[in-house]
């Protein structure tokens, strides 16, 4: 068995309902207001988390290292630099984003990239805290989110197995064991034929941690599957409008969509059921409907036997089920009867 875990107030693991995040970004657009109204939009969509990313470009990137644009970042119009700074979230924005959050039943959350980052989101008393995929190789950071016993969100983006293994080994030696290993494919969008969803059902027998996914590609379809392999934390990104202008809004849910989801999830996992198996309420007509039961065929007087030419399995199962049709074979019948009465145990 896996441990749940507590995200503030939230219960979370195997056979709970699963918890869901707004991966909100830099999809604000460097506008304060933008950010609450985008927190209040996942709250109405029943994102259970709103999350950012907390990061200053200085912090997390080299000017001269990308002045030329690699993978995805080819497609920007801006320099990478500039990107960046017009997409960070100001630390001074967090306690008032975190207090806004709060006043209206939501979590906030971010992801952060440098350590006075980490320290402002702790003093805030944030439920989690997230590492970003691209972090998982930096173990010096690992060790300081780690060590503030926070429950962690480990992205496991372009990742393999052993750097995923030293990454958590990383974090449980702070004596930290509240971890979510988050499946994801670093692509923005990615394609639904890479989500490697069994992924996660390695990490659950490998690590025996709880599990998430992190999904950027179309759709909920990723999402779905995923609560189907035991994710019990899903991310994805969400914006007002993906017409919008920016790195993220293209492959992000809108409101409606966000909604739908959700609603779907909680679907699901009605559909997942107990494990237990028994005939439904729903189910107790169409047994007697869709069961043969034992039937005559023709006339049989009292004291007469029942053979293969005068009894027949039909439905419906009004009396002997068809599963004892050879144990009537033979017996002698209490009653006359017409063609097409059910026999019962009480006529035999």
């Amino acid at each position: 068995m896996i441990s749940p875990i507590w995200i503030g107030n939230k219960k979370v693991g195997n056979d709970l309902p699963c918890y869901v995040i707004a991966e909100i970004g830099s999809n604000f657009n460097g506008s304060i207001t933008a950010a609450k109204k985008l927190i209040k939009l996942a709250k109405d969509a029943g994102a259970d988390a709103a999350k950012f990313q907390s990061f200053i470009p200085e912090k997390i990137i080299s000017r001269k290292g990308f002045e030329k644009k690699l993978a995805f970042q080819a497609k920007w119009k801006k320099p990478v630099w500039d990107v960046y700074e017009q997409a960070q979230l100001p630390l001074n924005w967090h306690k008032e984003l975190n207090h806004y959050a709060k006043s209206i039943g939501i979590h906030f959350m971010s992801a952060p990239y440098y350590l006075e980052a980490v320290d402002e989101l702790v003093a805030l008393k944030v439920p989690a805290l997230k590492i970003g995929s691209g972090e998982i190789t930096n173990l010096e950071f690992l060790k300081y989110v780690g060590k503030t016993m926070k429950p962690i969100l480990l992205a496991t983006g372009a990742s393999t197995i052993n750097e995923v293994k030293t990454a958590v080994q990383t974090i449980k030696e702070t004596g930290n064991k509240k971890i979510i290993l988050m499946q994801a494919i670093t692509q923005y969008p990615s394609s639904i034929k890479d989500a490697n969803l069994k992924v996660l059902l390695t990490f659950r027998d490998k690590f025996k941690v709880n599990v998430g996914y992190s999904d950027h590609s179309p759709g909920d379809l990723v999402v779905l599957g995923s609560i189907s392999f035991g994710a019990c934390v899903v991310e994805k990104h969400f914006t007002e409008n993906k017409n919008m202008k920016g790195p993220d809004h293209l492959h992000s849910l809108d409101p409606r969509e966000f909604k739908q989801m959700v609603n779907r999830i909680r679907l699901l996992e009605k559909a997942f059921g107990n494990g237990i198996k028994k005939v439904e309420i729903s189910e107790k007509e169409t047994r007697i409907i869709q069961r043969r039961g034992i039937w005559t065929t023709e006339n049989i007087a009292k004291g007469q036997r029942f053979t293969n030419s005068n009894v027949d399995v039909l439905r419906p199962v009004l009396g002997i089920s068809a599963a004892s049709y050879n144990k009537v074979l033979g017996k002698i019948a209490k009653r006359n009867f017409k063609p097409y009465e059910p026999i019962k145990e009480e006529d035999i």
